[in-house]
């Protein structure tokens, strides 16, 4: 009897049916593990107490160029001092102000300063009940062979940097990419390099025990329609869950830190609020999955009022909503707040009452309860759109 001949061409282990990439029968490999059951009680915890009710987050994360341009506009120079003085002013505001901001989004700098009286300013948050985030990107870089795209860096010291930020107490994070709507943009190659790097982002937090907040801003420059500003916002997200799910990220210890769905910034026809609420809604419908706990909307250059009526249209289009939706400003919560203060020490208090009117009135919109024009600010409704916003 003829000896059998061993594998023709035949690769691998014999007789494995063993492919490159694949499991032992041919098909990719589903094996996994999501965080411990610990772990994920964690993150989803801190996840759920940011997207309570009525409550958002206010997005004190500028980095020290952009918060020149903010003291600039006031006839402040910005020194580190003076920064100080300025978070010093939003962090010490009436313990009521927890009433409706459940957490704070800080730059690296600011974790580290103190309160005139010695007090870190973290502690300022941590005793009023709000729970400290930290801006964890490194800024955004120009995506070679893209027209004009970009993406974002920062992933390689993240894990050491998590970890110091976690014992620091810091408990969530964002990072944000940014997407541009043009004849040929966003491309797939921007899409896609955007998507993996917010999932590898969100994985490295939550192996440090750091709630992440996926940030893909799909920005409002251009002349483009409401329904493109749709379209492209349902092709965005969809890629981002998609890399997410690859990289066995546990969805219910994250947040989405989207853009509304609104036209261009040159669009000549106008929209309503409903008609924005009712984009943004059907758009998160069709691509976010309900695991998530809550969607944190970034203001994207409206004004505070506009950001706020249409958060509240978001909280009332008759359309199913699985998830907390409510928002995470920076522009459309401080604006006022600056006008008011002035680098004054003596508008201190002035400026803390903006910024309680003002997160008391996106805490309602955030419910559906806001009345359009019931709070006024210091800036009146003024745009604060800034064109190809990088910070």
């Amino acid at each position: 009897m003829a000896p059998k001949k061993k594998g023709k061409g035949k690769k691998g282990p014999p007789s494995s049916g063993w492919m490159p990439g694949f499991g032992t029968k041919g098909t990719m490999t589903t094996y996994f593990q999501y965080p411990t059951p610990e772990l994920q009680e964690e993150l989803r915890k801190i996840a759920q107490a940011i997207v309570a009710p009525g409550k958002g987050i206010l997005a004190a994360d500028e980095s020290t160029g952009t918060m020149g341009k903010r003291l600039q506009d006031i006839g402040v120079e910005n020194t580190e001092e003076n920064r100080r003085k300025y978070r010093q002013l939003l962090f010490s505001t009436d313990p009521a102000i927890s009433e409706n901001i459940s957490g704070v989004i800080l730059f690296h700098e600011t974790l580290y300063q103190k309160a005139d009286d010695g007090t870190p300013l973290v502690g300022l948050l941590e005793k009023r009940g709000i729970i400290p985030g930290i801006k964890v990107d490194k800024g955004v870089v120009p995506l070679f062979g893209s027209e004009d795209e970009c993406t974002t860096q920062g992933l390689d010291d993240l894990a050491q940097r998590c970890a110091q930020y976690k014992k620091d107490g810091c408990h969530f994070a964002k990072w944000r990419c940014v997407l541009k709507i043009g004849r040929n943009t966003p491309s797939y190659q921007a899409i896609q390099e955007n998507a993996t790097v917010l999932a590898r982002y969100a994985s490295i937090c939550q192996s440090q025990r750091i709630v992440p907040i996926v940030e893909p801003e799909v920005l409002p420059d251009g002349e483009h329609d409401l329904d493109r500003a749709q379209k492209v916002t349902e092709t965005v997200l969809a890629a981002v869950y998609k890399a997410l799910n690859d990289h066995h990220v546990y969805l219910e210890g994250t947040l989405l830190k989207p853009n509304m769905v609104t036209a261009g910034q040159s669009c000549k026809k106008t929209y309503t609020a409903s008609d924005i609420g009712r984009a943004t809604v059907t758009a998160l419908l069709r691509t976010v999955p309900a695991a998530v706990p809550g969607v944190t909307f970034l203001s994207g250059g409206q004004s505070e009022e506009e950001a706020s009526v249409n958060l509240n249209a978001i909280n009332t289009v008759e359309i199913k909503r699985p998830w907390s939706l409510t928002f995470s400003y920076g522009r459309a919560l401080q604006a006022s707040v600056l006008r008011a203060w002035g680098g004054k020490q003596e508008n201190v208090l002035a400026g803390q009452i903006e910024l309680l009117n003002r997160a008391k009135a996106n805490g309602q919109a955030s419910q559906g309860k806001y009345v359009a024009g019931s709070v006024t600010g210091a800036s009146g409704d003024s745009g604060l759109f800034v064109a190809n916003h990088a910070y």
